[in-house]
């Protein structure tokens, strides 16, 4: 009977993992320098697009260092389309409130907090989106950011 119900809660984990799989398009994030990310340096991501019907959302995953001197971040956001042309957006990221209390998961020295970028985006036109991401900090190099991800989620079907 133990064993019965042990297969039956492993299969339920199982199914609710690959559930929430399902959403996820693209999930990447890319290390910036930890150290000093320098203003001119910009993290890039490359996404294949077939389906020009299906609704997305965007994120943008930031993992920044407990020791990071500032309470927020700003991005620049640069999209490449198919067709050529690109749009330049900027996102302001809050990481702390103004006591120094992260809004974000901490996990040891460092913490994760995910922003919406975009929401209910249909691609126009199918084919390979080239995005790039460098930071909107007034400072020439930014101290306590770890890593910086791009995260598009599908909307129903």
């Amino acid at each position: 009977m133990l064993k019965y119900r042990l297969l039956i809660l492993m299969t339920g984990i199982a199914l609710l993992l690959q559930g929430c799989d399902k959403k996820v398009f693209y999930a990447v994030e890319r290390d910036v320098d930890e150290t000093g990310w320098n203003l001119n340096d910009y993290v890039t991501y490359d996404v294949e697009v077939k389906d020009t019907l299906q609704i997305y959302d965007f994120f943008i995953d930031v993992r920044n260092s407990v020791h990071y001197p500032k309470a927020n971040t700003f991005f620049f956001i640069n999209t490449t389309f198919p067709d050529g042309s690109v749009a330049y957006d900027t996102l302001e990221c809050p990481l702390a409130d103004v006591t120094g209390h992260w809004y974000g998961k901490r996990t040891g020295r460092y913490v994760d907090s995910r922003f919406v970028f975009r929401r209910h985006v249909i691609f126009p036109s199918s084919g390979n989106y080239h995005f790039e991401i460098g930071h909107g900090m007034r400072d020439t190099n930014v101290v306590g950011l770890k890593s910086v991800g791009l995260r598009i989620e599908r909307i129903g079907k």
